[in-house]
């Protein structure tokens, strides 16, 4: 059985390192005794899988994990409760929104996610002028930014993979595609202009596209299973 996760990551968290939120979901799973599939071989790893990296130094309202439970044990995980265990067993700014099961032949999240709405706090620019640059992105046919592969620099047209772009209070918000290569926040204030710097980022979505409609990870699964959609630590 595959579970998936929705969570968190705000605050001082989130200057971890992918590495070392992996070594603190595997704490946790072993706190809350979660029993885990494990892979064969010299040194078996539980079967955990993340979805899209996040920059290190940013926050998420919505980041998501796959972990597969084993098979003998998968009719005594008691998914409702789930959520409350993990975030008590997880660091401070780790939250477990929800978890549901999803089904075996469903494609990873890396496949999946076509694209992701973010947040983004820029530092020492003017809402007036961080408008224009934005508006102007938009009404643009191209974009180009130069990008750095294999030490190799190559200059790219990154325009099809800003999907929306406005000024909201003091943040940017955009829809930045995944696929075929994702378009970073930080990337896309560069070609913006190039000495934009973001103050904080934040994913605040994550975005599936199928048949023309999009849906986020985890929401057709709820519908689907009725499982619970639990916020906060448990008491």
């Amino acid at each position: 059985m595959r579970v998936r996760f929705r969570y968190s990551k705000l605050g001082k968290v989130r200057w971890t390192s992918h590495r070392d939120m992996a070594r603190m979901w595997e704490r946790a799973f072993r706190r809350t005794h979660l029993p885990l599939a494990y892979s064969q071989g010299f040194s078996p790893r539980p079967k955990v899988s993340f979805g899209l990296a996040l920059p290190t130094g940013g926050e998420s309202l919505g980041e998501y994990l796959d972990v597969e439970v084993a098979p003998e044990a998968a009719g005594e995980v008691d998914l409702a409760a789930l959520p409350g265990r993990l975030s008590t067993a997880l660091p401070e700014g780790v939250e477990v929104a929800a978890a549901a099961v999803v089904d075996d032949g469903a494609p990873s999240l890396q496949h999946e996610v076509t694209s992701c709405a973010w947040a983004v706090w820029v530092a020492d620019v003017e809402h007036e002028e961080l408008s224009d640059l934005a508006s102007a992105a938009v009404a643009a046919e191209e974009l180009f930014l130069a990008r750095e592969r294999k030490g190799h620099t190559t200059t790219e047209d990154v325009r099809p993979g800003l999907l929306a772009c406005t000024v909201e209070g003091d943040s940017l918000r955009c829809e930045l595609a995944t696929q075929p290569r994702a378009l970073r926040p930080s990337e896309l204030l560069r070609a913006l202009r190039p000495d934009l710097e973001p103050a904080l980022i934040r994913r605040t979505h994550q975005w599936i596209e199928r048949d023309g409609a999009r849906a986020e990870p985890l929401a057709l699964l709820l519908e689907a299973t009725g499982a619970p959609h639990v916020h906060g630590r448990a008491s």
